[in-house]
This record gives C-alpha cells, sequence and structure tokens, in this order.
C-alpha cells in the first residue's frame, strides 16, 4: 500500500511539473509574441514616415550592368539524386575561386553550406555546367523555379515598386524583358538567349550528409557569356547623358571573374566603369553593390577603379568582412560567422570607412575625381546597419534601416503582409556599440524600435575626425524562408530609395 501510495504521489508531482511547465512555457511564448509584435508596430510606424507626396517627383534612379534567368532549385534534393547522396569530407584548406569539376563542386557547397554562408561560383567547364541544368529542369517540376535574375534587374525593379524612374543597363532576350515592369527604360541590345544562374537554395535545418544548415541561404553556379562583358556600358553611358539620375548604382561585377583567364580584357572593361562615373556630375549620388569575391585581383581592380568613385557601398556581413581583410590586409576570406555579433560589424564598418577615408584624402591631389564615401550599408540575417556621413546628401537614415529590414522579411517570405507568429527575433534588446570594453550600449524596444546615435569616427596620422549618424534595425526573420536569392539586392535598393 505505500508503495502505491508513493507511486500515486510521484505521478501527481509528474502531472503538476508537467503542467506547470506547459504554462512556462506558454507564458514565454506569449511573452516573445508580444515583443516580436511591438517592434513589428515601431518598424511599421516608422517606416510610414517615408510616404512622399503627390507632388514630389520620383527620384532618378539609373543601374547597371547585366541580366540572366534563374533557375532556383532545392540544394539538398538536387545534390542528393544527382550524386547519389556522394557527400564529401570538408578539406580544411578549401579554396577554389572556381568550380571546375565535380568533386569541386561537391567540396565548395559542403564548406558554405556548413557555414550557412552566401556563395556564388564560375564553373568554367561548360560541359559539367549544362549537364546540371539539363539534370535540374528535368526534376520535379515542383521543386523547380524560373526567375528574372541578375544584381541590376532585381535591384531596378525593387526601385520601381518604391516609385522610383528607373533607367537599367542590360541585354535581355525577347523571353526576359516581359518579366522587367514595361515602365523600367531599357539601355541594352535584344541577345538571343539569356545567361542562366542555377540557385541551390536551402533552409534553415536542412540536412546533407553530417552537414546541417544553421540557416537559410543560397549557393550559386554559372557560366555567363553575356555579362562577363559588361556590354551595356557604354549604351548605358549615352543614356545617362539624357536621363541625369539622382542615383547612379553599379552592381553585377563579379561576373568578371570570368575574364580570369582572359588577362587585359577584365581592365579595360573596368576602365570603362570608371569613365562612366567620372563622368556624371556631382549632384549624381553613386553607389556600388558588392557580391561575392574571391579571386583577390578582381577585388584589388576593384579597389582601383570602382570604389574611389562612389559615394555608397551596399554588401552582407561575409562580403563586409572579405572587403575589411583587402583593404586592410590585402588578402581575401572564404566564409565568416553567419550570425555575427552586432558590435563585430560596426567595429568592421568603421576600419572599412577609416581605409577608405584615408586612401581619399591621400590621393584626392592627384585624381580630383574620387568621391568620399559617405554611406555604408550592411545587411545581415538579423539586423541591418547604415553609416551616413552628417551633413551628406543622404537622408532618412533611421527610416532607411527599418524600410530595408521590413524588405528581407517580406522577400524571404514572399509575402507583404508580416506575420508575427511567423517571425524569429534573434537579436537581444541591447547591444554595444563596439567590441572594445566600456563600449557603450544601445537598446532596442517598443520606444526605440531602430537605435541611432552620432559619432566621430578618427582617421590618419594626426586623428582628423568626421561625424557620421549610425542606425541598427532588427530583422523579423522568416522563420520559414521561401526564397533567399535576390534578398541583399532588394533589401539594398529599398535602404536606398529612402534615403534619396
Amino acid at each position: 500500500m505505500r508503495a502505491l501510495r508513493y507511486m500515486g504521489w510521484l505521478t501527481t508531482c509528474s502531472v503538476f511539473t508537467a503542467f506547470v511547465s506547459i504554462i512556462w512555457q506558454a507564458w514565454l511564448s506569449l511573452q516573445a509574441l508580444n515583443k516580436t509584435t511591438v517592434l513589428l508596430a515601431g518598424l511599421l510606424a516608422i517606416e510610414s514616415s517615408l510616404k512622399r507626396s503627390v507632388l514630389e517627383p520620383a527620384p532618378r534612379v539609373a543601374i547597371g550592368y547585366g541580366a540572366c534567368t534563374d533557375l532556383q532549385i532545392n540544394a539538398t534534393d538536387f545534390l542528393g539524386t544527382y550524386f547519389r547522396e556522394r557527400v564529401p569530407q570538408v578539406r580544411p584548406d578549401y579554396a577554389f575561386e572556381h568550380v571546375n569539376n565535380e568533386d569541386e563542386l561537391l567540396q565548395s557547397f559542403a564548406y558554405y553550406f556548413q557555414n550557412g554562408a552566401a556563395a556564388e561560383r564560375i564553373m568554367p567547364n561548360t560541359t559539367l555546367f549544362k549537364q546540371l541544368l539539363d539534370y535540374a529542369k528535368v526534376m520535379n517540376k515542383e521543386h523547380i523555379h524560373w526567375y528574372m535574375g541578375g544584381n541590376a534587374p532585381l535591384m531596378a525593379v525593387r526601385f520601381f515598386m518604391e516609385g522610383a524612374d528607373v533607367l537599367l543597363g542590360a541585354h535581355m532576350s525577347k523571353k526576359l524583358r516581359p518579366l522587367l515592369p514595361k515602365e523600367i527604360r531599357l539601355a541594352g541590345d535584344e541577345i538571343p538567349d539569356d545567361d542562366i544562374h542555377l540557385i541551390l537554395e536551402y533552409k534553415a535545418g536542412d540536412g546533407w550528409g553530417p552537414y546541417v544548415a544553421p540557416r537559410a541561404n543560397r549557393y550559386i553556379l554559372h557560366n555567363d557569356r553575356n555579362n562577363p562583358h559588361l556590354s551595356s556600358v557604354e549604351q548605358l553611358t549615352d543614356a545617362l547623358k539624357v536621363y541625369q539620375p539622382q542615383l547612379l548604382v553599379i552592381s553585377g561585377l563579379q561576373m568578371m571573374d570570368m575574364f580570369k583567364f582572359m588577362p587585359g580584357v577584365r581592365e579595360a572593361r573596368l576602365r570603362q566603369v570608371r569613365a562612366q562615373l567620372i563622368q556624371q556630375t556631382r549632384n549624381t549620388l553613386h553607389h556600388f553593390e558588392m557580391a561575392s569575391y574571391v579571386e583577390l585581383k578582381l577585388l584589388e581592380q576593384l579597389r582601383e577603379y570602382v570604389l574611389p568613385y562612389v559615394d555608397s557601398l551596399g554588401m552582407n556581413e561575409q562580403e563586409l568582412a572579405n572587403l575589411q581583410q583587402v583593404l586592410e590586409h590585402g588578402r581575401t576570406m572564404l566564409a565568416t560567422d553567419w550570425n555575427p555579433r552586432i558590435a563585430n560589424t560596426l567595429d568592421q564598418i568603421r576600419q572599412v570607412f577609416i581605409s577608405l577615408v584615408e586612401d581619399f584624402y591621400r590621393n584626392r591631389k592627384a585624381d580630383p575625381q574620387r568621391r568620399l564615401v559617405s554611406r555604408i550599408h550592411v545587411h545581415t540575417l538579423a539586423y541591418q546597419v547604415i553609416l551616413r556621413v552628417m551633413d551628406s546628401k543622404w537622408k532618412n537614415t533611421r527610416a532607411a534601416a527599418a524600410k530595408a529590414a521590413l524588405t528581407a522579411h517580406r522577400y524571404v517570405c514572399k509575402s507583404q503582409f508580416i506575420n508575427p507568429e511567423s517571425v524569429l527575433k534573434i537579436l537581444d534588446d541591447s547591444f554595444a556599440t563596439s567590441a572594445q570594453k566600456h563600449a557603450p550600449r544601445m537598446r532596442m524596444g517598443a520606444a526605440n524600435a531602430v537605435p541611432c546615435w552620432k559619432e566621430y569616427i578618427q582617421y590618419g596620422e594626426d586623428l582628423q575626425r568626421i561625424e557620421v549618424e549610425i542606425c541598427v534595425a532588427p530583422v523579423l526573420v522568416c522563420r520559414v524562408a521561401k526564397k533567399t536569392a535576390g534578398a541583399g539586392d532588394n533589401i539594398s535598393a529599398s535602404g536606398l530609395v529612402a534615403q534619396l
């Protein structure tokens, strides 16, 4: 009897503990949902301040270069069936700039997949690339999707959606042109066939052999024949003389990796890009959209022919770390932390900014066409950071950061409506503004959904300083990602147009 009473008491305690645990978890979930809802309301309120007057003219934006067709497919399904479950051991000395064969593809994909990092690689092996495309095309139709692709067209469409008047420099086929809104002006010839990019998408938690993706992302393969030549540069240059944009955006230069095999061609084309930039008046702002660059020589050429002539830079956390390494140490890096601390990202932005500012003042007398970078936008999975030089032409920094954060969720979830229950909030309620000791902390909440502050950044041996404004906006991360390819282009464009 005593044993039965003991068992009954134990059962009662177990049931009570389970009940309390359920109530506790429900309470925590409700608290988290309430915080998310309040934060969403704050972001939406800030975004709403961007509404333009009907009397205000639409901002004029020009963007180049190139276009393609994206074939999107689930990465693990595709690789698992094509390679019949063959999964490699990732080598610690991985360093493929280009993917030439099946083994390099598996190694390269596994490296970035396990790091949850975005990657874009050229496959010079045309035969293998065609085999992969042909195989992808005949897979289950429910698992493949065709989209208009390319950094420039995707940004152009987002600019148009946000109310801008847009000029796009790109060559397109008859099949691709109807996917571009007819209101977007096109400077470029019609071509028989578009380049195709194979987009291998995966979700957070997807498994492939021993590897698990820590976040949703994509791995892009291409074998372009049109885009590396930047063939629309001259036509866009001619159109700009009449169009006179408020903003000129340069993107898609990562396609020029292909010219590693054609010495001299790439440099000649980049000189044309520089000529296009310096021909614009000071009233036209210039923005350069970074991408997944791995070849050091190309990055060094961008440092010479593009970076000195732009006012603004846009990039993700991996591209930021890569650019910082190139500017400070003359080397590239591969994958970085998929969810870096805000403090570390802010310090990297400051380091990049200082390098560019010092380069400007060191060379401006010899080259008066150079521009002082006055804006840097870094987009990550969990947050947006925008740095703006005070008294520059850029405006609405707080609203631009909020807009970019909301665009990130809407694009990846493929829904204009943001349901708080579909949101994953990764950030804490406060963050340090630097990894340095005793750095100030900023709180993020109902009363301050997008924290902003002003600070002075010192540069040069004599410690000159520039006053900047920095804003950080939390991203309400989409729990079930439906599309990540092109997210950065849409996020950058939405932030840019908000600051014109």
